[in-house]
């Protein structure tokens, strides 16, 4: 069947070859783009998480216009 032939014994480290430059660059570019986007949402909903603010009381300081409720401006 196919099994070991006894225990393997190394004189040594075990040898591992360096990753090739396109491993390393897109894994720094994912990296930083992970971090950078929990970054983001930690700016955008850490109160909410942390629990400074409630989810349900909305965005402060923006007027989207919705008091209208479609009529015109001229009215």
């Amino acid at each position: 069947m196919a099994g070991g032939h006894g225990p393997k014994t190394y004189s040594g480290p075990i040898p591992v070859h360096a990753p090739p430059r396109l491993y390393r660059f897109s894994n720094m570019i994912l990296g930083a783009s992970m971090w950078f986007w929990i970054m983001y949402r930690l700016k955008e909903d850490g109160p909410v998480l942390f629990g400074f603010r409630h989810p349900w009381e909305g965005h402060h300081g923006s007027d989207h216009g919705h008091d209208n409720h479609g009529k015109s401006e001229d009215h």
